[in-house]
């Protein structure tokens, strides 16, 4: 069996080295950030306040999918945004700017963070567990990125348009703090891109014996129900879209499972010899 090679050092070795690899970290992230500063206008006006427009590529999408399948009354094919953005803070928009390109930095230094991570825990895995760095950090960081794409063209523009558009009288205008509204589509973008690791997630959890095949298989209908809940929140009144947006999240899970049956299965093989 390979060894672990783990290099002796001290309780004050190892925070040492935790030190260096969160200034790492932070100072790619700010780096990032400083880029994402200069091109800040694209980022606003294309990139946050891209949902709130009605000819957004997903609202199009959407419609064009409802008309395919016959449903020509759909209520995604007459987007309206009858709400408005207002800043009520007096440095609302500086903070606003300042977190903004820090969560771009985010987002795009996500790959180095994980190398940093990799390189940190390294030292504690077995040698054939540090010839798959590579894989590691290209198939999470490849998870990560789809689920921040499905977060901010699915349920961001189909959350905002949701709550932009109920109202309970036509006596209460809706009326977005900035903050609200930006942190909605932070929470969406950054939760969903940590939502699909859940197959790396449940890979480790497999390997430590905290999850098993059975186990997911056995709350699959729980998880199949809370998923078509959460659909019918923030998508439009119509059966497509809500099916549109769980069947990616189920096809998460159905992997997830693949993953701990191949990884309990490898574990009860080297066990058996």
């Amino acid at each position: 069996m390979a060894k672990k090679n783990i290099k002796e050092m001290s309780f004050l070795g190892h925070l040492e080295e935790l030190r260096w690899m969160l200034v790492r970290i932070v100072s790619i992230i700010l780096i990032i950030s400083i880029a994402a500063f200069f091109v800040s206008d694209f980022i606003f006006t294309d990139i946050l306040f891209g949902p709130k427009d009605p000819n957004f590529l997903t609202y199009r999408f959407f419609c064009s999918v409802t008309q395919f399948f016959g449903i020509v009354d759909s209520a995604i094919c007459n987007v309206e945004m009858p709400f408005i953005i207002q800043n009520t803070d007096m440095g609302g928009q500086v903070s606003l700017l300042i977190w903004v390109c820090i969560t771009v930095g985010f987002v795009v230094g996500f790959p180095f963070i994980l190398w940093e991570v990799w390189k940190f825990i390294s030292p504690a895995l077995y040698d054939k567990e540090k010839k798959h760095a590579a894989a590691f950090v290209i198939v999470s960081s490849l998870l990560f990125f789809l689920g921040v794409l499905f977060g901010y063209f699915i349920i961001t523009p189909l959350s905002v348009y949701f709550f932009g558009s109920f109202s309970t009288s036509v006596e209460i205008v809706n009326e977005f703090n900035l903050e609200s509204y930006t942190s909605m589509i932070k929470t969406s973008v950054i939760a969903c891109g940590i939502l699909f690791e859940l197959p790396i997630i449940i890979y480790f959890l497999s390997k430590l014996g905290l999850v098993s095949p059975s186990f997911l298989r056995k709350y699959r209908k729980y998880a199949f129900v809370i998923v078509l809940i959460v659909s019918a929140v923030i998508t439009p009144p119509d059966i497509i879209s809500q099916i549109i947006v769980s069947i990616p999240i189920m096809i998460l899970y159905e992997f997830s499972i693949l993953i701990s049956y191949l990884v309990t299965r490898n574990q009860l093989k080297i066990a058996n010899k």
